[in-house]
Formats: structure tokens, sequence, C-alpha cells
């Protein structure tokens, strides 16, 4: 019977995030001639043309290939995982764990995993991608990280989750505002205002969706693909803006200047940050570690007293 090495599935597992051969292999330490080698020995074994490679049109792999290739993801992913029980069965987790996180609270959120856990299982290698929903569902789904970090707005269907904390949306506002003083504010008493919008996915829908269920009308001034600059612009008085409560949050903003944070009332924006996954993938013990740790260091928090 043919067959194929564990590290020709390593290689032609890699394929998908490169445009050329040659960077395939100077990214993957391998002469660009093994590395061609190794795909026509794949293709001979399974009896199908894996990918077009073209000098003037680089890399592109056939609807065979790309099944191949997610497919050899997921094998690689079982041989790192019977390793990874085999150590656990002595008592430590040690292996590859990849985390995507949404760009808006990944300050919250990566911390604990990059200190806390990192240093009770030195043994586990932990990769980021940081991103917004728009690129963390794409590399969730071809396998380049094991979970996302997301909130539980416009998931995509065929996902397992798992809550993370509990979060609702606050008002952020200058500190000599009018409405400071103010245990919450009524989104109307702020719509005719200048609003400086957080314009990430899932951010801005979900903001303008409010607006639109209250049957009013946002005065945006300014649409900001940054967090931190949203911040400092409500701080300096260029307006007010709506965000996500966070854990361990400071009100103090890259400047030294202050912002001021209330709730809104009727509360707005009850959501979740949970854990996300494909249905067909079996999260593995370090990562399960990983989002217990999580969620212990940020889960039982609540947004108000």
């Amino acid at each position: 019977m043919p067959r194929f090495t564990l590290r020709q599935l390593e290689l032609f597992a890699a394929l998908p995030d490169y445009s050329t051969v040659s960077a395939a292999a100077a990214d993957l330490h391998i002469s660009e001639s093994a590395l061609s080698h190794s795909i026509s020995e794949l293709e001979k074994v399974v009896g199908e043309q894996l990918c077009v490679r073209r000098k003037a049109r680089g890399l592109q792999l056939t609807p065979a290939g790309v099944f191949f290739a997610q497919r050899a993801r997921s094998l690689i992913a079982n041989a790192d995982e019977l390793i990874s029980e085999l150590s656990a069965q002595r008592g430590e987790l040690s292996g590859p764990v990849k985390i995507g996180c949404y760009s808006g609270f990944a300050a919250t959120v990566l911390p604990p995993v990059l200190d806390g856990f990192a240093r009770a299982h030195p043994k586990i290698d932990i990769g980021v991608t940081i991103g917004t929903d728009d690129e963390l569902w794409p590399a969730l789904s071809s396998g380049l990280i094991d979970v996302a970090i997301v909130y539980d707005m416009f998931v995509p269907e065929g996902l397992h989750h798992r809550p993370v904390y509990r979060t609702e949306v606050l008002a952020v506002l200058p500190e000599g505002h009018p409405l400071a003083g103010e245990g919450a504010v009524d989104l109307a008493d702020l719509a005719a205002e200048p609003l400086v919008l957080l314009d990430t996915a899932p951010s801005a829908s979900n903001t303008l969706r409010m607006f639109t269920e209250r049957g009013l009308t946002p005065n945006i001034v300014l649409r900001v693909p940054n967090l931190e600059l949203v911040r400092v612009l409500v701080a300096r008085g260029v307006g007010y803006s709506l965000q996500m409560w966070r854990p361990n949050y400071s009100a103090t903003t890259l400047e030294g200047s202050s912002v001021v944070m209330k709730p809104l009332r009727p509360q707005a924006g009850v959501t979740c940050v949970i854990a996300a996954w494909p249905e067909q993938m079996i999260l593995s013990a370090r990562t399960t570690a990983l989002l217990d740790y999580l969620e212990t260091s940020l889960g039982r928090r609540e947004s108000r007293s």
C-alpha cells in the first residue's frame, strides 16, 4: 500500500499560506527542489494533482489539494495531541496552542494568558493572532488558530463555544461632560452629540444597531479603527463613544488623561465574550486548560456591582 511520511504532510499542510513554492521553501527551511519533489511524491501516492506550479502565476492548490491540506492539518494536530496526551499522563502539558483574539479587548484577554498561564505551563508553546472578526473567522476555519476569543455576536454556524466573561455597552465620556456625574446615561441624551465611533467588526455594527433599536440617529464625527485612539479623542473632548465593559480596565488613556465610563439606561448591548472553535474539532487538553485559566481569571467579575 502506498504511504507518505508525516514530514510530507507537514510540508503540504503549510502550502495554503504561501503564494509560491520558493516562498514556502524559504520559510519551511527546505530547498525548493526538495519541496517540489515532496509534492510530486504525494501526488503519486494519492493519484491526484494537488497543486499547479507555474513560475509566472505562482502556486495554486487544486480543489483536491485544498481538501488534502485541510485533512493533513487535522492529522498533524492529532499527532501533536497524541504527544500532548502522553505528556499529560506524566502530569504536564506541552505542545502548541494557537489562540486568536479580537483586537478590541486583546489588552484585557491576553495578559493572563501570556503571563500567568505561560508561567504555570512553560512547556506549552502559545501562538497569538490579533485581529477583527473578519480576520479571525477565516483563520479559524483554515486551521491557522485553534480557538478564537470574540464577542458572541454574528458568530458563524458550525462552531462550538464557551463563555469567558459577560459584558455590556458603556458610554465613554470626557471628565468634564455634563452627564459624567450621573449613575447611568440614556442613549437618547447622547444621540445629538458628536460620536467617535470605534470602526471595527463587530463593534461598529453593534453600536449602530443600538441606535436603530431606539429609533435614534447618531451624530458620527469620526470613525476610528483603534480603541485607544478613540479613548484619547474622547478624553480631549472631541466627542463621546460607546464601548464594551472590560475586566481590569483603566480609565486613564495613553496620554495620561482620563475618561468616565457610565452604564446605559436602559441597560444595552448585554453580551458575552466567548471562545469559539470548529464543531468537528476536539479541543486539546492544553487548549482546554488555557480556556479554564482565562475564565477563572476574567469570568467571575461582574460588569456591575
